[in-house]
């Protein structure tokens, strides 16, 4: 009871006792967000409410000895929203992000996620969210293979063998059970095999691993890509075989043939449209594209040669049974998904109810009662 505020903390150990990984009730808490996303019931940040967040970068040089320098992958960012629904919730996911954090012995990003009161901003829960963000982003996947990817696909092509994907190959694997072969592909060969021998005793169905992205792309029905930032992958248009679905979760470039002569869908409309304006407000359109997930699509919607967004689908429409998602086993889909804080705001809500019901994690206190009031 106010004024004394609690919180909840949940540590990752706590997290994966809660059931974070749990991929196919991720999936579904997913697939309901899309709904409340179609519907409009949710809020992120930017006058528009659509943006993506906030970021720190780095610059090149410095006249501050302690400031630090730009470097692949280096950035710090909030994701604040506000989810609707039976959820009810604001939240805000913070990350700092360096690739040299593997030298380190140190994932890439390193991630938290404040759960807070939508009346009086009381933090409700302070978790780890490593393992919430890429169970969210495989989930989303997830959510895109069910309403878009052919219902007897029999190949999954794994592009990229990091720690995202194999959330991505375990939510996949909830919704595609006609999966017979999974191919692993990484420029790294080592790293495919590895991903491919984790496969292989985790499910019953043949695993390759392979440092040739084209045969990857080439045997795909379901092709999921999360490549590295700054390692963005180039695939052709030739290798996209008919009725395959391309569900994006990482930095790419194709042929420009391949996005004008496929059928895209996006996670969320409004936030792209909001990446556009970014773009124009940056001053350097090239520059800004190239460093985000949806720069191959932003370059043909500015040359016109893409439908404009306000035409576009996105896979709350789809959900919502208000635009069609794949409509004959030929259509070749590509769906690009960028990330949204309503996600893991979504399925952070939910680990943190699980948590609380069952006594799981250590409950903090901010204040009895607040000073100088």
């Amino acid at each position: 009871m106010y004024p004394r505020i609690d919180f909840l903390y949940l540590s990752e150990p706590a997290m994966i006792h809660a059931g974070v990984l749990n991929a196919a009730a991720c999936v579904s808490v997913c697939e309901e967000t899309f709904g409340l996303l179609g519907k409009g019931d949710y809020l992120m940040g930017g006058p528009n409410h659509n943006h993506h967040g906030i970021s720190i970068t780095f610059p090149p040089h410095s006249a501050f000895p302690n400031m630090p320098m730009s470097g692949p992958d280096r950035r710090f960012a909030a994701m604040p929203g506000y989810l609707g629904g039976r959820f009810d919730v604001c939240g805000n996911k913070w990350y700092g992000s360096n690739h040299a954090n593997a030298k380190e012995g140190l994932p890439r990003s390193i991630l938290t996620m404040m759960l807070n009161d939508k009346q009086t901003g009381a933090p409700l829960a302070l978790m780890s969210a490593n393992l919430l963000s890429a169970a969210r982003t495989g989930a989303v996947a997830g959510v895109g293979a069910k309403h878009l990817a052919n219902r007897d696909a029999r190949v999954i092509s794994v592009v990229g063998c990091g720690p995202i994907n194999k959330a991505c190959l375990t939510a996949l694997m909830t919704q595609l059970p006609s999966v017979k072969k999974i191919v692993c592909f990484d420029i790294i060969l080592q790293r495919a095999e590895n991903f491919a021998r984790w496969a292989e005793k985790k499910y019953d169905v043949s695993v390759v691993g392979v440092s040739d992205a084209e045969p990857c792309f080439r045997d795909g029905d379901v092709i999921t890509v999360a490549a590295s930032r700054a390692k963005p992958l180039y695939f052709k248009d030739e290798w996209i075989k008919e009725g395959a679905t391309i569900l994006v979760s990482g930095p790419f470039n194709t042929d420009d043939s391949f996005l004008t002569n496929c059928k895209i869908v996006f996670d969320h409309t409004p936030m792209h449209r909001a990446y556009l304006e970014e773009g124009i407000a940056s001053g350097d359109k090239e520059a800004y594209y190239s460093g985000e997930m949806g720069g191959p699509f932003y370059r043909l919607l500015d040359a016109g040669k893409l439908p404009a967004l306000e035409e576009a689908t996105g896979l709350g429409d789809v959900v919502n049974c208000i635009k069609p998602g794949r409509l004959n086993f030929e259509e070749r889909i590509i769906f690009i998904s960028c990330g949204m804080s309503v996600f893991d705001i979504a399925w952070g809500f939910d680990v943190y109810k699980t948590a609380a019901a069952n006594g799981i994690g250590t409950l903090l206190n901010l204040w009895h009662e607040p000073s100088g009031f």
